[in-house]
């Protein structure tokens, strides 16, 4: 079967499959997101006891397979009364491991801001909340903004993961037409093409156009 026929007969599946794979990588970014900022910000705490649960959260979900945790969170948690669908199931252990990662790129953001204008955020008597929030973060998010560009495509490649729990998304559609076609050069060679041009054309352009409007917004271009 040639690649033009394999399309032709197994395009709407494929499609379906990379229309779960967008909507998995959305939900796990946004959670992961919520809990890199919230974790980053956490281990800069002052307080020992703030700072000690956010060091163990990341040393955890980095020291730790996403496969061993997407593993425990479908079919381990149901042993102790907590039962989570495999769609949900799918984007919450990616976006807690790559929230993991994240907060390490949030603290170290944070950090790279110059101490002059903490001192002058610190002079006009902000409140720590509106100094962090107003003067620290968005200068913070522009210099973290390129790892953030590469972490999200290690997301969109960790989505892959889910299909292992049989949430339908691309790699499970593919799976389940090469286990029926044994096509995988045709199968394995679509599924890649796609993922380049999710990457590629998707979350490249928009990590860049972020770059570009956070670096207009606060004047530094």
């Amino acid at each position: 079967m040639t690649i033009v026929e394999f399309l032709s007969t197994y395009w709407p599946r494929l499609l379906t499959g990379t229309g779960v794979t967008i909507v998995q990588f959305f939900l796990a970014a946004f959670l992961g997101v919520a809990i890199s900022l919230v974790m980053g910000l956490l281990k800069l705490s002052p307080n020992r006891m703030l700072r000690g649960f956010a060091i163990s959260y990341i040393e955890f979900f980095r020291g730790t397979s996403l496969l061993v945790q997407l593993f425990w969170i479908f079919y381990v948690l149901p042993l102790f009364g907590v039962s989570i669908d495999k769609f949900t199931a799918g984007y919450v252990a990616v976006g807690m491991n790559i929230g993991g990662y994240g907060a390490e790129l949030v603290r170290g953001g944070i950090l790279s801001v110059r101490k002059g204008q903490w001192e002058a955020a610190l002079a006009i008597n902000l409140s720590p909340a509106k100094r962090m929030w107003r003067i620290i973060l968005p200068q913070a998010l522009v210099n973290m903004l390129p790892a953030w560009g590469n972490l999200m495509i290690e997301l969109l490649k960790a989505t892959a993961l889910v299909a292992l729990i049989s949430v339908p998304d691309l790699m499970f559609e593919a799976r389940q037409i090469n286990g029926s076609t044994f096509l995988s050069a045709q199968v394995f060679g679509t599924a890649l093409v796609i993922y380049y041009l999710l990457a590629r054309f998707m979350i490249t352009p928009f990590m860049r156009w972020l770059e570009r409007f956070m670096a207009r917004k606060l004047g530094m271009v």
